[in-house]
């Protein structure tokens, strides 16, 4: 493992370094710029990536709004494949003006899943984490909280070259991982979640989270305090929590296409059903360019570990992830994972290696005033070990058939 995890890093230092002979290093950012620039939380894409957003002026405030949905019909095949009509969906508004010397920015982010995925969860095959009815989640997702932020940031210049980023969110994404899935710039046209979600990125929904971060030219450095548990299967309330768990971040932004981190994280028992806190590492990288018919080839390569202190086991997951514009209106996914899963069965606590072979295809339709629209549809393939071949089939597959709709730039 250690080597492979060696193996990651090099590769990813030596693809940061042999950048395009035109790429120029990262310019640098005035605060209401980098405000601007956030996912979720304070992570980052590259700043190439032409973010799907409307902007408005209201006297001295500067709004922005950003927001996607997917109607997905989802068909799964073996003995714990499942069938499913679903949505899934977030919106995001945010409010930035200047204070003093700085720039401060409110920001919510809200998702009405918790009423258009039933029953608490859809279907994903290997999917595990968080739970339902009172029981762990298997081959399933979990929906978002209807309140996915609420937060508020305060941007301060130090020097010519020195930011810093001061983060409070009752609801919040704290200093740990990639940019989730569903604000990543590489999973714009996939619809479901990653079968690594649980070590890469999902505590970009916690509560209680208190962020410093310092930017200097083109690294930056963040700490985190928050609340360690997984939001409860209540999705429509507020959960709170005392600040129990810590991270910390190492950013590089080498120029406008690039982004990379390392980050880790004591989690304290972020699984309400199991024992244990969890110590969590991810590193990542992401690329952005922007062709000719001015959409983005988006590209993420992503590892997250997990160390479990009360088993004293190491699982891992990697993921490779894509998005092609072969035109403007046409768009070519894919995506790799390989994931360690040890919570499929309820008797047995042995780690299966599972990898997912993901491909995808999305056609925007056409944009209405501020709204584009598209179909699309994926397949997922399965590799899996012979020893839970009983259980999934053989040669398990999954297919989604999908309508989206998103805010657009303006």
């Amino acid at each position: 493992m250690k080597g492979r995890f060696v193996f990651a890093v090099v590769l990813s230092a030596s693809a940061l370094c042999a950048q395009e002979p035109n790429s120029k290093p990262e310019p640098e950012l005035a605060p209401s710029m980098y405000l601007m620039s956030l996912a979720s939380g304070t992570s980052l894409n590259p700043l190439a990536w032409p973010m799907p957003m409307l902007m408005q002026r209201k006297a001295s405030w500067t709004l922005m709004f950003m927001g996607q949905a997917f109607l997905v019909d989802t068909q799964q095949s073996g003995p714990r494949g499942g069938d499913k009509l679903y949505s899934t969906n977030w919106g995001m508004a945010s409010a930035q003006h200047s204070l003093g010397p700085g720039n401060i920015m409110f920001d919510a982010m809200l998702s009405l899943e918790p009423a258009t995925v039933t029953n608490r969860s859809y279907p994903l095959l290997f999917q595990t984490g968080e739970t339902a009815y009172g029981q762990p989640l298997k081959d399933a997702q979990h929906p978002h909280d209807f309140v996915m932020g609420l937060g508020a940031h305060y941007v301060l210049p130090v020097g010519e070259h020195t930011l810093l980023h001061f983060y409070y969110a009752a609801i919040g994404d704290p200093a740990l991982g990639p940019v989730a899935f569903s604000h990543r710039a590489s999973a714009a046209e996939l619809p479901q979640a990653t079968i690594g979600h649980h070590w890469q990125d999902s505590t970009h929904i916690a509560s209680n989270v208190a962020t410093v971060g310092v930017k200097y030219r083109w690294i930056r450095l963040e700490a985190s305090g928050f609340h360690g548990g997984e939001p409860n299967e209540n999705r429509w309330n507020i959960d709170w929590g005392r600040m129990d768990s810590y991270s910390g971040r190492v950013s590089v932004l080498p120029s406008k296409n690039w982004t990379a981190q390392l980050s880790a994280a004591r989690l304290t028992k972020p699984e309400v059903l199991e024992e244990g806190d969890v110590v969590r590492t991810t590193a990542s990288i992401q690329y952005s360019k922007v062709r000719s018919s001015g959409e983005a080839w988006s590209t993420s390569a992503i590892w997250g570990r997990n160390h479990n202190t009360a088993s004293q086991h190491d699982t891992n997951a990697w993921l490779l992830e894509t998005v092609f514009p072969a035109t403007g209106k046409d768009f070519l996914t894919g995506r790799f994972e390989v994931a360690d899963k040890d919570e499929l069965f309820p008797d047995q606590h042995d780690a299966f290696r599972v990898k997912a072979f993901t491909g995808g295809y999305t056609r925007d339709l056409a944009t209405k005033s501020n709204l584009e629209t598209g179909i699309g549809a994926n397949v997922t393939g399965y590799m899996i070990p012979s020893a839970i071949q009983p259980a999934y089939g053989a040669h398990p597959w999954s297919v989604n058939v999908y309508f989206r709709v998103r805010l657009k730039r303006s």
